[in-house]
This record gives structure tokens, C-alpha cells and sequence, in this order.
């Protein structure tokens, strides 16, 4: 059998930019010269159920049933042809196809409103100086969602625009009622899932589908797939993989999720997606799969006794996002975070720069799996190839690179490599807060088109961060991040409550933190999460060690990952969840910094210990001397202008060197002794990122000692060494 393979991400990932692993492995494949396609059925479902067309379908439905509908229900039913005559245009709007429509949404007579739209009074405010481009987008999602709202208790309740049944896969540890809601009647959108399946069989005719499900909110959908395959198509191989078999299928052995795929895939994909197809077509026996669950006599059956490597990150291709409807991704805005934005708002394609973690110790992490443990990086040569070919792709060129931290170093040559191609590059990452991250290095990923980083502080507490083995401090996460505020880069910070023996004292103290931190204005998002164990990593697989017990849930044959724990020595992390939320939704929008912590919180809580300029004192420790010797030093400015001036100083008349420098805001001058501005009319060239080797510390040292003009280290620290390193010299 010749495999002919088509991709599947099922309903729902995000609304705005596709899930990147049907094309990371449809990449691949092209570089071995299979047959395959891609298709993103959760766009498509959404597509096809927010149109005209849908709509009415919708509404028809509900008037047949005559099910009972909650008074807001009932009112969007009523307004039904409002809704009918506007989604089109909405949709298209959303597209980015029809944006004068902007000025209608805005004046707040052409939508159609309901109970999503009682929350505007509250975030009024909060868009105030909004473009009308971006309010129009906020009030058309939220007329999107009173739908959704609708849907979801009328016709489906599993419906949500980026989880679709996320309860039933979520810590599923049994298997029955995923199975149960498998084998209930057909909805609107399972049916309309089906259709739109079967005209991909139709068009392309596969032998294999592969059903990604990075997510618990994608199980039921791909296995709604999978069972819609297995009646009409039982000659189609259905193999299913991605995040959530990697995290919560390890100790699979359910065989009724066989009913409904033929084989699951762990870990990377690559090779046991290779093997498997190498076995369908009948050059492998099945003992030789690699890292695949398949169900034998009844039942299931974990194959890995091949010993091929995994495919090295550099054999892997470049992703393919062909066959995908870039155009047609809805950009919206659901909440006023700034980050979470970045998520749902704008077409984003997905990258890695490197496999793995470069850290790998954080103790709530899954640090034992393959997609941490094992770290790989890319060159930045490599990754810029790819991007331009994903640039020439798509057309877009802003990326998101999903690493699980990115490494500076890495991070350094990369961007340095796009300026060199003179790309036009919009990026953005995940990041460890680590010293490393020098206000230079900032600078330096600015200019090569970084506009937000997000890592994690976690718990503000250097006793819980010591304990979780995150490798920074809360002054040195103030540092780096005030060097990226400070470079113009977007800082959203991961926080955690709940860690294992935290007390009501530390998580207040945190909150403090927080507070300085956003009042200070070094970072600008943010979002408190609730711990949680898992099984996968060194909290879950050695609670005793960090003073908990796991107290379920029971094993069973399907999922194992969230896990439920005790924490004797904790406070009741709980109660303050909702006054952590309250409070960061003010401090992002820059009020209530005055407010007591107490106020947030309808109990009794202990004064924090936190001094009030801990964070201010914090970022002044920082030290600008502090360089490598193997630092490159690199000139983000331009070439200058020298000119040699004769200037009267008394009865003397002396000569001194002008540089111009342009910039492309103003232009500035340096004056300086002539050796001196003659060794920088001859270096700064050499110093501009080009396609010539990057001068090293050391080296540009020795050039300026050989040349006579005295210590290197005293020019840095004088007047001209400080101007040129304000204006674009940077030592990295």
C-alpha cells in the first residue's frame, strides 16, 4: 500500500492561527516524498456553523425542537434574524476582509447584544483608549460568544470555541463517559464535523488519517472523527497522537479507544508515524513499531522494540502549512490581558527553536517526558531558513515560537542572523527569567523584531522558588525584566499559587511582588494559576519529598496526569483565588496600587514582610560591567560621518573628530580626539551586523590598546562610550 496521508486537527484549538502539528509533520514527510494533506477541521466547523447559512440551520433546529430556552437563550432566538443578517459581514470583519464595518460594531446599533455584553460597563474602561479597529473586535467577539452561550445550552454542551468537550477529556481516568457522550444522538456539530470530514476523504481519497489532539478539549472531537471513519471508511488506518496522549495515555489500557482509532502514537511523532506507515505498507511487522499503542486480541498492546533514533530537529523539515485557510482565521479579542491577546488575536506562524528544555529541572514540570527532557537546539542559520520559506508559505511573516524556554544564547545568534538577512520579523516567546538575558541582549532582540516575552515567576518567594528549583530569584526576575520593559518588549508573567507548603504568609508576600512589580511598570501581564500535580513530574512521581500525598484519583485503564493531593503544611490555597485575580486585573490596567492587600480578600490575611521598594532596589543592583570576554560587540546604528574640526581653546587652536550618526528618527554627533574618532570611523563598520565574522570583546579591546589610545575599559566608561552604548553599541 502506497500511503497517502491526510493530517486532521479536530475542533477546537484556536480560532485565529492553526495548531502547528499537522504542518510540522506534514513537513516532514515531504522531506521523505510522501503523499499528504492537512486540514484544520475545528476553523472549518466554526466557518460553517457562524454563517448565514448555519445560522438559520441553527435557529430552524431549536423552533423544531421546542426546548426550553433561559431567558437569555430565548432573547438571542427572538433576535434571530438579526443574528442571520449580521454574521456574514461579522465573520469577514473578523478576517480582517471588511474593516469599515469597525465604525457600525463600534456605534452599537448594528449587533445584536446579549448577556455577554452586560460586562461591557465594566471593561469601558479599560479599552478607553483603544483603537475603534480593536473595540469593534471585542464587541464582535462577544456577540460570537452569546452565541456560543446559546449553542451551548440548546443544542451541544460540549461547545466552546477552543475546547470541545474539554470535562470529558480532562483527568479521564475512566473511559465510560467519554464513550457514553460517543454513543449519544448526533448534535449540529458533530454532524457538521462529519460532513465536512467526509468531504476531505472525498477530495482526497486517504489511506491514513492522523488525528492530532495536543489538548483535552481535542479528544472528543478526534475520536468523534475516529468513529466516523471506522463506519464509513474502516479500510482508512486512523493513528492518533500529539500533547495529550504524550502526557495522560502512558500507562494506557482501555481497549474501547480502539473502537475508534486503529493506533496511538507517543512523543515526537517522526519516526513512529514512519514506522507505522512503514508497517502499513507491509515492509515492517508490527512488534517493530516505535512508541505505538495498537489493540491486540482484545487487548492493548504498547509496541517500542525499535531502536531507530528519533529524527534529529535539523532532519525534521520545514513546517507546511499548504492545504490550510490562512485567510480565513478569525482574529478576536476575548480579554483585556495583554498576552492572552497575542494567543487569540492576529495570524501567528508556529516555530521551535530548539527541542526540549535547556533547564529542564523545575520540579512542578513534566521534566521526565521527551518533549522536556531531551534538548535539542537548532542553528540560527537553520531556523532563518525556515523562516523565510514559511514567510514565502504564508505571506505573514509574524511567528511564535513555541518553546518551552527559549534559549538566550540561541535567542542571541538568531536574532542577530535576521538582521544580518535584513528579515521582517514580528516574534514573540517563552523565556526563563535568567541573568542572562543582559539589557543588551534585550536591545538586541528588539531590533530583530521581538515584541513579547512571557516566563515564569511563579511564586514570588525565593524559598518556594529554590523548592521548585526554577534557578532565579524574585530580584533577578525584576532585573531581566525590567530589561526587556526597558528594551520595548512586552513582559507577561507566569504565577503560581498553591505550590506545595506554601503558606497564607508567602502567597500575600507574593502578591506584593506582583504589585511592585506592575507598579513599577517592568511587566505588563499577567496570570495567576492554581498548582496543579501531575504525574509526570518530580512533585507528582515524589510527593513525600515535597511534604504532600497524593490522595487520588483512582487508577484507571484511560488517563493519568492531573493528579489530587493533600497539603498538610500549605495554607487553604483556594480561598484566595478569586482576590489574586481581582487584584492583577487592576494592576495591569495600571490602578488600585495604593489599595491595602487585605482589601482583595473577604478573610482575614497577615500584613506582608515585603519592604515597599524591595523590587526599585532590586533592579539598581544591577551592574552594566559585567561582560564576557567572549561577548560579541555588535552596532545597531549606522555608519558615521567624520569630519576633523579646528576649535579655538584660548590661545590654541586644536583638532578635534566629529561623528554624524543618522538615525531613523534624528541624527546626533560625537566629538572626540582624532585618533580616536579615526579608530571609530575605521571600526564601526566592521562592528554593523553584516556578513562579515562579529568582533568579540576581547578582540576590539586589543585593537583599541594596539592603536595606542589608551585603556579600552576607561573609553567604555567615559562620556563617549557611554553615548555610543545609548545609542545602539552592544556587547552580547
Amino acid at each position: 500500500m502506497e500511503p497517502k496521508i491526510l493530517f486532521i486537527t479536530p475542533p477546537f484549538t484556536q480560532l485565529n492561527t492553526p495548531y502547528p502539528a499537522t504542518a510540522y509533520l506534514k513537513g516532514f514527510l515531504n522531506t521523505k516524498g510522501f503523499q499528504s494533506y492537512q486540514a484544520d477541521l475545528g476553523i472549518e466547523v466554526i466557518l460553517n456553523l457562524f454563517s448565514a447559512k448555519g445560522l438559520k440551520t441553527l435557529f430552524d433546529e431549536l423552533e423544531a425542537s421546542d426546548a426550553e430556552l433561559s431567558e437569555n437563550s430565548y432573547r438571542i432566538f427572538s433576535l434571530k434574524e438579526d443574528y442571520i443578517s449580521t454574521i456574514d459581514p461579522v465573520i469577514r470583519f473578523l478576517q480582517n476582509k471588511n474593516p469599515t464595518l469597525a465604525h457600525g460594531i463600534c456605534d452599537r446599533s448594528y449587533l445584536p447584544e446579549a448577556a455577554r455584553f452586560e460586562l461591557l460597563d465594566e471593561l469601558d474602561w479599560a479599552f478607553g483608549t483603544m483603537g475603534i479597529h480593536d473595540k469593534a473586535r471585542h464587541l464582535a467577539t462577544l456577540y460570537l460568544e452569546d452565541l456560543a452561550d446559546l449553542i451551548t445550552e440548546a443544542v451541544d454542551p460540549h461547545f466552546g470555541f477552543s475546547r470541545y468537550a474539554e470535562r470529558l477529556g480532562r483527568s479521564a481516568t475512566h473511559f465510560d463517559e467519554i464513550n457514553s457522550a460517543l454513543l449519544a444522538p448526533e448534535t449540529l456539530i458533530s454532524v457538521t464535523l462529519t460532513n465536512l470530514l467526509e468531504k476531505r476523504i472525498q477530495a482526497w481519497n486517504p489511506n491514513v488519517v492522523c488525528l492530532t489532539v495536543p489538548f483535552p478539549g481535542n479528544l472528543y472531537g478526534a475520536l468523534k472523527c475516529g468513529q466516523y471513519l471506522k463506519k464509513n471508511h474502516p479500510q482508512i488506518a486512523v493513528i492518533m497522537g500529539g500533547g495529550y496522549a504524550n502526557t495522560e495515555l502512558r500507562s494506557l489500557k482501555e481497549p474501547r479507544v480502539f473502537d475508534y482509532v486503529d493506533y496511538i502514537c507517543l512523543d515526537d511523532g517522526e519516526a513512529p508515524l514512519l514506522s507505522l506507515l512503514d508497517y502499513l505498507a507491509g515492509n515492517r511487522e508490527r512488534e517493530g513499531l516505535k512508541r505505538v499503542y495498537s489493540r491486540t486480541d482484545g487487548l492493548v498492546t504498547y509496541h517500542n522494540q525499535n531502536r531507530e533514533r528519533d529524527i534529529p530537529q535539523r532532519d525534521t523539515g520545514t513546517p507546511d502549512y499548504r492545504d490550510l485557510p490562512l485567510n480565513d482565521y478569525l482574529s478576536v479579542i476575548e480579554i483585556v490581558n495583554p498576552m492572552h491577546r497575542l494567543w487569540s488575536d492576529g495570524r501567528w506562524n508556529k516555530l521551535t527553536l530548539a527541542h526540549g528544555c535547556y533547564w529542564g529541572k523545575c520540579s512542578f514540570c513534566d521534566v521526565t517526558l521527551d518533549y522536556i527532557k531531551r534538548y535539542e537546539p537548532l542553528t540560527a542559520a537553520l531556523l532563518c531558513d525556515r523562516i523565510e520559506e514559511i514567510i514565502k508559505q504564508t505571506g505573514q511573516n509574524g511567528f511564535h515560537f513555541v518553546d518551552e524556554a527559549a534559549p538566550p544564547a540561541l535567542m542571541r545568534d538568531l536574532a542577530l542572523e535576521i538582521i544580518r538577512r535584513k528579515l521582517t520579523v514580528v516574534w514573540w516567546t517563552n523565556i526563563r527569567f535568567e541573568k542572562n538575558f543582559t539589557p543588551d541582549l534585550c536591545r538586541l532582540l528588539k531590533a530583530s523584531g521581538c515584541i513579547a516575552v512571557s516566563g515564569g515567576l511563579e511564586v514570588a518567594s525565593d524559598r518556594l522558588l529554590e523548592r521548585m528549583k526554577k534557578g532565579v530569584t524574585v530580584a533577578q526576575v525584576a532585573r531581566v525584566a525590567d530589561g526587556f520593559t526597558q528594551a520595548g518588549i512586552m513582559v507577561h508573567a507566569y504565577l503560581m499559587y498553591g505550590f506545595p507548603t506554601q503558606t497564607a504568609q508567602e502567597t500575600i508576600d507574593s502578591l506584593e511582588m506582583v504589585r511592585q512589580l506592575f507598579e513599577i511598570g517592568i511587566v505588563q501581564s499577567g496570570f495567576w494559576h492554581r498548582f496543579a500535580m501531575t504525574a509526570h513530574s518530580p512533585v507528582g512521581l515524589h510527593p513525600a519529598g515535597f511534604d504532600v500525598m497524593r490522595i487520588g484519583p483512582e487508577t484507571g485503564l484511560f488517563a493519568d496526569n492531573d493528579l489530587d493531593h493533600d497539603d498538610p503544611l500549605g495554607c487553604d490555597h483556594g480561598q484566595f483565588s478569586e482576590g489574586l485575580r481581582k487584584s492583577l486585573f487592576n494592576y495591569m490596567h495600571g490602578v488600585c496600587f495604593e489599595f491595602p492587600l487585605k482589601s482583595w480578600f473577604d478573610f482575614k490575611t497577615p500584613p506582608t514582610t515585603i519592604p515597599a521598594n524591595y523590587i526599585e532596589k532590586s533592579i539598581r543592583q544591577l551592574s552594566d560591567s559585567d561582560f564576557r570576554p567572549n561577548a560579541l560587540v555588535v552596532w545597531l546604528g549606522s555608519v558615521p560621518n567624520l569630519s576633523v574640526l579646528e576649535v579655538k581653546k584660548g590661545k590654541k587652536v586644536v583638532e578635534l573628530a566629529e561623528l554624524v550618526f543618522y538615525s531613523k528618527k534624528n541624527e546626533w554627533a560625537l566629538e572626540t580626539s582624532v585618533p580616536v574618532g579615526e579608530w571609530l570611523a575605521k571600526i564601526m563598520p566592521q562592528l554593523v551586523i553584516a556578513k562579515h565574522e562579529p568582533w568579540s570583546l576581547d578582540g576590539l579591546k586589543a585593537d583599541f590598546e594596539t592603536a595606542g589610545l589608551g585603556r579600552f575599559g576607561n573609553f567604555m566608561q567615559s562620556e563617549i562610550g557611554r553615548s555610543l552604548r545609548q545609542n545602539g553599541l552592544l556587547v552580547v
